[in-house]
């Protein structure tokens, strides 16, 4: 099993809106193109006086990954959706791609 966690260090005061935005449009949107959303959320902790969020995914191979990355960030879905919402709260990205095993997975499944 492959796991992505993906960390987001947001522009200052933003942190909450992208939290709810990721919940209730983005995560959905995910799913519905059939990329598993294992967690996500804000961090308990900011650095630097940046909020941070977080998204972890699960895929069962890294070619897998890069299709669905590239079917859904070129998606009218995604770019006529909450893209804007998103990347405007954004001060930069980091991913961290893994092999894990498929229990590790379900492990870090928020109840």
């Amino acid at each position: 099993m492959i796991l992505e966690i993906r960390t987001y260090r947001l522009k200052p005061g933003t942190g909450a809106d992208f939290v709810r935005i990721m919940a209730e449009e983005s995560v959905p949107l995910l799913e519905a193109a059939g990329i598993r959303v294992v967690d996500h959320g804000g961090s308990l902790v900011a650095e630097d006086g940046h909020e941070e969020a977080y998204l972890l995914r699960a895929f069962d191979s890294v070619e897998q990954h890069r299709a669905q990355e590239d079917a859904f960030y070129g998606s009218d879905v995604w770019r006529q959706g909450p893209r804007e919402a998103i990347v405007s709260r954004i001060d930069g990205m980091h991913s961290v791609v893994i092999e894990v095993p498929d229990h590790a997975v379900e492990a870090f499944r928020r109840p």
